[in-house]
């Protein structure tokens, strides 16, 4: 029988670094993946400087571009926001290439890798049985980082209380007069989808062009990304590669541990609800979930107390506040463009310290906004 101490479903960025540093501690871990590794992951692939700058290792190899400003447009207005920082606001990576690295890591200190194995069903108990169309594996804990889908939450009894909302991503080559002009921004186009944005992700020889709307509605994104080409000014696409998904941009109401298995990343919701950015959450999610087993000598009812703590600490007090923060910022439209008009720096540069992770979202939101709007607006003595 193939016992391990933790079985990770999923080989992202939240279980790639979920199971580095479970094996850093001698914890035997094996990740199941149903794919054969590298696979295409969708996603546009801005890893935010908050994020890279909590990998314990260096991960230049596998970045394609990085980029030191950030530049916000919305729609009807002039002004176009932007920040700069002396380091990677956001490193552009290609997610087969990065999610490998990150597994390598992760094989370099003991994990085991089941490629093209898929989950069918689990057997609860003291010990999990998992069952997968290659035969039968046994864990005392399962970890399941299995994306927005999340097929093991759904096995073991999770109800659907996230917030999912639909995106397109397309994968675009362009001209050369075309990438040369578009290459060197990472730009995002506030409202050019109802309550939503678009954004253009320079990679190496192409773009990542994508549209997203924070609204669960029915709505023809296609119909907005190709308004979005034509703002860019995109005289001609060489090629065009389109992959639609769901972001869950709110966590998970029902908790996050039960039966033995811990929810991480998207499968629990971590998303960030302003900017729908996901992986810097995810490997933070990842790593709270190692430490709350590690710390629990594999305690299942202590460690599944420990994640919640910790989650509790710090992760849920922000995310419940970028929720506040999305409602106010794509809800009211004209109120938000009328400050941004007057405070547009604060804010982008606001966001881009969220981004490299030199600040949190404040935990009374509005009591920051209206404290900033009263300093801005003392007399001069």
């Amino acid at each position: 029988m193939s016992l391990y101490d933790v079985a990770i479903i999923g080989s992202g960025p939240s279980g790639a670094m979920a199971a580095y540093y479970l094996a850093k501690k001698g914890v035997s871990t094996v990740i199941i993946e149903k794919e054969t590794l590298p696979r295409y992951k969708t996603c546009g692939g801005g890893l935010v400087y908050r994020g890279r700058r909590k990998l314990p290792f260096d991960i230049s190899s596998v970045v394609e571009c990085e980029f030191y400003q950030i530049k916000l447009y919305l729609e009807g207005e002039q002004r176009v926001l932007n920040a700069e920082r002396d380091v990677p606001v956001i490193s552009m990576v290609m997610r087969d290439e990065f999610d490998s690295f990150l597994i390598g890591k992760a094989k370099e200190l003991g994990v085991e890798i089941k490629e093209g194995h898929k989950l069918k069903d689990i057997t609860f108990g003291d010990i999990l049985t998992l069952h997968t169309n290659q035969g039968d594996l046994h864990a005392k804990f399962i970890i399941a980082a299995d994306g927005a889908l999340s097929p093991t939450a759904r096995l073991a009894g999770w109800k659907e209380t996230r917030t999912l909302i639909p995106a397109l991503e397309y994968e675009v080559e362009v001209n050369p007069e075309d990438f040369e002009r578009l290459s060197k921004d990472v730009r995002f186009d506030m409202d050019s989808v109802p309550y939503g944005y678009a954004w253009s992700f320079p990679k190496n020889n192409h773009l990542s062009l994508g549209i997203a709307s924070t609204r669960r509605t029915r709505i023809d994104l296609k119909s907005y990304y190709k308004k979005y080409v034509e703002k860019l000014g995109i005289k001609e696409i060489l090629s065009e590669k389109a992959h639609g998904f769901q972001i869950p941009i709110s966590p998970r109401t029902d908790g996050f541990y039960r039966k033995n298995v811990f929810l991480i990343g998207d499968a629990a919701g971590f998303a960030d609800s302003v900017t729908a950015e996901g992986i810097s959450n995810a490997l933070w999610s990842g790593e709270l979930a190692a430490e709350a087993i590690i710390e629990s000598a594999l305690n299942p009812e202590k460690a599944g107390t420990l994640y919640q703590q910790k989650l509790e600490k710090e992760l849920l007090p922000e995310l419940n506040t970028s929720q506040s923060a999305a409602k106010w910022f794509y809800g009211y439209r004209t109120i938000r463009n009328l400050l941004l008009r007057k405070y547009g720096d604060y804010a982008i540069s606001f966001m881009t310290d969220l981004f490299i992770g030199n600040r949190t979202y404040p935990k009374n939101l509005m009591k920051t906004i209206k404290n900033k709007i009263l300093e801005t607006n003392k007399p001069v003595v």
